[in-house]
């Protein structure tokens, strides 16, 4: 299978899209505390990565709230229980890893949640982002402080507006 690659600047820096004929199967963010080193034989397509490209844009631009991507992530079935789970959190809101064990329906694995967590190999799109330590602080964040940081503000300034009835 082919895999392609393709980077590109953000407001956060320059980010790499790693994908493969079917979907997206990683992200780098720039700040990322464990690279991804691009194998020889991936071929750099921004074509073959467009789509990914366009909407993470419009992510940063405040226009898109959602994805619309197949994604392929690689980890244990742990790690694509958890990560699935991350892609529950409504954009704009956040939850604490004690709550994601939780909807996982292991509340003790809180510690094991935020080691999957930090393992998400496609940033972003999966929101790992949006967990935060039990007392609302920002706690480690695979991109950097900084950009969790300007992700959630991002979002809390492009929150859509919730109608009561």
């Amino acid at each position: 299978m082919t895999m392609f690659y393709d980077r590109f600047d953000t407001p956060i820096g320059r980010m790499l899209v790693v994908g493969d004929d079917d979907a997206v199967v990683h992200i780098d963010l720039p700040e990322a505390r464990r690279p991804l080193a691009i194998a020889p034989d991936w071929r750099r397509d921004a074509d073959a990565l467009a789509e990914a490209r366009t909407q993470l844009l419009a992510y940063f631009a405040g226009t898109r709230t959602c994805f619309e991507l197949p994604l392929a992530p690689r980890g244990t079935p742990f790690q694509r229980g958890v990560w699935e789970a991350l892609l529950d959190i409504p954009y704009g809101e956040t939850i604490s890893y004690a709550e994601l064990s939780r909807r996982i329906g292991n509340p003790k694995a809180s510690r094991a949640v935020g080691l999957a967590n930090g393992a998400n190999p496609i940033a972003i799109i999966v929101p790992c982002h949006r967990v935060i330590g039990a007392n609302g602080s920002l706690t480690g964040y695979g991109g950097g402080l900084d950009a969790k940081r300007h992700l959630l503000d991002l979002e809390q300034r492009h929150k859509p507006f919730a109608l009561s009835a």
